[in-house]
């Protein structure tokens, strides 16, 4: 009987505290559903990376746009080596941005790219946004989110003055057609001119250097970069039109639409001012074309 009495004694205990731990996890809830307020940080935490504000409140919050531009791109994003001050197209656009998003275009921290480097940068979160001649193509779309066209370009060819190359066509098996890595004219010279051996360099001034060192014929990139190349040396010029359609777009990490929308009212804004005009003339020296 002793025994029988202290084994119900246990019993009622063991049940008796499994309420109160049934007790407190219901005190510990947050709401209809029971979850707790760790695990519902989590969700706020994912919601937010995966869209809302996140990535407009981490720039605000830290006081400074960070962008990734060209260095070696004459008009839109070239250091001088002597200053140190880049300067270009797409510099201004970025300073505007940081103008627009934080009240001072000094609250601007650019980092230099490469279309090589670029989006690996952005995925990295080394920059919040690409402004960097940047092709929009579909299959970038499937890497970064892009905003509104800001630039229309069109793939070109420079060549050294007195060149039997006058267009697109005259490019033939043997020719040496200089390009940038991680390009869409690398592609796209692969597919005009399928015959043609493609040197590939890490910038726009390398593969300069080499068509003026003879180790090709021809250099293939946007009108834009190249028109900027020809004005460097003037024994260079921009022959053939262009056989490619060029939109640029600024780049923002997939899933920041809060980043993206901004970028696109700002673009909206600056042409309807006006001040898109006076910044395309500054640097491209005629007035854009319009649809």
């Amino acid at each position: 009987m002793r025994q029988r009495k202290w084994f119900v004694l246990g019993l009622a205990m063991l049940v008796l505290t499994v309420l109160t731990l049934a007790g407190c996890g219901k005190k510990e809830g947050n709401g209809a559903g029971g979850a707790s307020p760790s695990s519902s940080a989590s969700a706020s935490s994912s919601a937010a990376s995966a869209g809302g504000t996140s990535a407009l409140d981490a720039i605000k919050s830290r006081g400074k746009l960070i962008v990734g531009v060209k260095y070696d791109t004459r008009l839109f994003g070239l250091k001088d080596p002597a200053s140190g001050k880049v300067e270009g197209f797409d510099i201004d656009v970025a300073k505007g941005l940081a103008k627009e998003l934080l009240g001072d275009e000094s609250k601007l921290e650019l980092k230099e790219v490469t279309s090589k480097t670029r989006i690996p940068m952005l995925d990295n979160g080394d920059i919040d946004l690409i402004v960097a001649t940047m092709t929009i193509s579909e299959e970038r779309k499937k890497q970064v989110d892009f905003s509104d066209v800001y630039f229309k370009a069109g793939q070109s060819l420079l060549v050294k003055k007195g060149s039997p190359i006058k267009s697109i066509a005259d490019i033939k098996k043997g020719t040496k057609v200089i390009g940038v890595k991680g390009s869409t004219s690398v592609k796209n010279i692969a597919e005009k001119a399928p015959d043609a051996t493609v040197l590939e360099f890490d910038n726009y001034q390398d593969a300069f250097t080499a068509l003026k060192a003879g180790q090709g014929n021809v250099l293939t990139t946007d009108n834009a970069i190249l028109y900027g190349m020809a004005s460097q040396d003037s024994n260079y010029e921009v022959v053939g039109g262009t056989f490619t359609d060029e939109p640029y777009g600024i780049a923002a990490k997939k899933g920041n639409a809060d980043l993206v929308a901004f970028v696109n009212d700002y673009l909206k804004k600056l042409q309807d001012s006006g001040e898109y005009d006076k910044l395309y003339e500054k640097w491209i020296g005629e007035t854009p074309m319009k649809e």
